[in-house]
């Protein structure tokens, strides 16, 4: 391996310490914890490493994390679907969906929540949001004639939607079940 190959495996590897230090930090704490200056001192590189990594700072940082929530979040939802017959895989996405968000909230609101430095819906959307977004799609299948990715967005709004209402203590915890199964039946 030559210089440059190893060069950028430790740009990786710095690039990646950042990021897992800042999900750590904000999901321990929350994201007012997470600063370039604390950041620069968990991982013990100076203020400038870190922009060298990400130019925009914080917000370059927190988009960092959300990219790995969607890539974390698309391998949690397709382990939670595999081996599950059609009758009962909108029932286990809800579940796992509503477990990751209660699993990860930092990465959640990160990724659905908080500004990010790339766009849904557009042609420049990165892949691992692409991906994410398709997983929303193949858990409804083919259950009606309307358009798919319309139908995969109302999904999403929903299941945000309980979710954030679930954080905020704004419903009922011992109605988690049924709702689960009415969300999932409504999109059956």
């Amino acid at each position: 391996m030559g210089v440059r190959e190893r060069k950028a495996r430790e740009r990786q590897d710095r690039e990646r310490k950042i990021v897992e230090c800042a999900r750590s930090i904000a999901e321990n704490e929350g994201w007012p914890a997470v600063t370039t200056r604390r950041l620069a001192d968990e991982i013990e590189y100076s203020p400038p490493v870190l922009y060298g990594h990400f130019p925009e700072g914080r917000d370059g940082i927190v988009s960092a994390v959300a990219l790995t929530g969607f890539q974390d979040f698309t391998l949690a939802m397709g382990r939670a679907l595999e081996g599950v017959d059609d009758a009962e895989r909108l029932t286990a996405f809800v579940r796992a969906y509503l477990n990751f968000a209660s699993n990860n909230p930092a990465t959640y609101e990160a990724m659905f929540s908080m500004r990010l430095g790339v766009r849904f819906a557009h042609e420049s959307t990165p892949p691992e949001l692409r991906a994410a977004f398709e997983t929303l799609v193949s858990a409804l299948g083919d259950r009606s004639s309307g358009d798919a990715g319309t139908r995969a967005e109302v999904f999403w709004s929903a299941l945000h939607g309980m979710c954030v209402l679930t954080r905020g203590e704004r419903l009922a915890p011992d109605n988690e079940a049924a709702r689960l199964t009415e969300l999932a039946e409504l999109f059956g």
